[in-house]
């Protein structure tokens, strides 16, 4: 049984199905913890692939993935304001956003921290970064490596819902290593302009003591 069955369940979900979307569906599949994936098109355009995955993998449509309590953001980060428009407000959900800003300059993100401006379109939501330090091709793997775990960095100014989404990262296998608020641990994970955060493609592995 995994951590999240002993606590009040949840509802999660995946928008975008591309190679991080996929890769993080199969995160979920692997542990049998349920997860709607959608995207701008109609779900039955994915179904085939999603149903390879397993059965706990749920096309769906945008308008019905965002009542999820828990959405991760896996699309490109210029297409985030399209999904905010979803729902006109984002109160009692956490957003993980997978994105990143490489290749935005800083002065269109109003200086500031990627992350901190994406949280700004979803009005209400808490924001948590996590998730996008790795590249699909590593992300898709099994966490579970040489003994230990793959670790996911995790920031948000949002205590609470950074100890969940370190809960749930922990219950797909992965172990969570909290970096402090956005503006602060943010920047070590974020992409802008062109530089990466100092923790970009870093394919850390925790062992247990």
């Amino acid at each position: 049984m995994n951590n999240s069955q002993n606590k009040v369940a949840k509802s999660y979900a995946i928008i975008g199905f591309g190679k991080i979307g996929k890769a993080l569906a199969k995160a979920f599949a692997r542990r049998g913890i349920k997860v709607s994936v959608a995207t701008t098109r109609n779900p039955g355009s994915f179904a085939p692939e999603a149903a390879e995955m397993g059965t706990g993998i749920i096309p769906a449509t945008l308008a019905d993935a965002v009542k999820a309590d828990v959405i991760f953001l896996a699309v490109r980060f210029e297409s985030h304001p399209d999904v905010a428009k979803a729902l006109p407000e984002w109160q009692g959900k956490i957003i993980v956003d997978v994105t990143n800003a490489y290749g935005v300059p800083s002065e269109k993100l109003g200086g500031l921290p990627s992350a901190k401006f994406v949280a700004q379109a979803f009005t209400g939501g808490k924001l948590v970064k996590g998730f996008n330090h790795l590249g699909a091709a590593i992300l898709d793997k099994d966490p579970a490596v040489h003994g230990g775990n793959r670790v996911v960095f995790l920031a948000s100014d949002d205590e609470s819902a950074a100890e969940e989404i370190a809960a749930l990262a922990e219950d797909l296998g992965f172990a969570a290593v909290k970096l402090g608020g956005l503006s602060e641990g943010g920047l070590l994970v974020q992409a802008q302009g062109n530089t990466w955060g100092q923790l970009i493609f870093q394919d850390l592995i925790k062992f247990k003591s």
